[in-house]
């Protein structure tokens, strides 16, 4: 695992996110960190190949992802193996804000959430990509994943901007083209594939925090 997260990163493939994400599950269904941040900075990729319209989430998922390469690369870095071990950790050695904010800010299992809750948002939009045809607007696609996920938990403000921010999406064909794959028939194929996988890692993930009450930190 890097120290900080690459300035300049490579082109985005989709196929790079699939093979992140196959990568991701132990054979005990417990999620790898550094495999989760990895598969995290492909995604960043692709909203970066996008230009600038998914800047406000792309800009801070890359701040987060920064946090937990930070908790991987500490001297507590042995208890950040797993999303399993970093939430055990953090829990029994009181080290996440459960009601407000205050002396935890930057915790594992905070900065996580932040993260799980944008992977919703991109696997709602991803799928909706995935069954779309020619003539289906990615505004209309986003704005609904949007509003199935991440708007519930942004202020009143972001959710303004975000709503704007989608209107200036490119067409169906440009994803598909920054997706790196080949023709239309094999991205959908591949999202076909990729999505499965980053759907169970989303919910093994969930299951978790919903387990231990930490669905709603601050």
């Amino acid at each position: 695992m890097a120290d900080s997260v690459a300035v300049e990163d490579p082109k985005f493939t989709l196929q790079e996110v699939l093979d992140t994400f196959k990568s991701c599950l132990s054979e005990n269904k417990e999620v790898y960190l550094e495999h989760y941040v990895a598969g995290w900075l492909g995604l960043v990729r692709f909203m970066n190949s996008l230009g600038s319209v998914f800047s406000f989430i792309a800009k801070d998922a890359v701040n987060k992802i920064q946090i937990l390469i930070n908790h991987l690369n500490g001297e507590n870095g042995a208890h950040y193996v797993t999303v399993q071990s970093m939430v055990k950790y953090e829990l029994d050695n009181q080290l996440v804000d459960l009601t407000k904010r205050a002396s935890f800010p930057e915790s594992g299992c905070r900065t996580l959430l932040r993260l799980h809750r944008a992977l919703r948002w991109l696997e709602l939009f991803l799928e909706r990509l995935r069954t779309s045809t020619e003539e289906s607007k990615t505004s209309v696609m986003c704005s609904e994943a949007y509003n199935e996920s991440l708007s519930q938990h942004h202020a009143w403000i972001i959710r303004k901007a975000a709503g704007t921010a989608f209107w200036a999406l490119p067409g169906r064909a440009t994803f598909f083209d920054v997706m790196n794959v080949g023709t239309p028939e094999q991205v959908v194929a591949m999202l076909g594939d990729a999505l499965p996988l980053i759907s169970e890692v989303y919910q093994v993930t969930e299951n978790l925090y919903a387990q231990n009450n930490i669905l709603d930190l601050p």
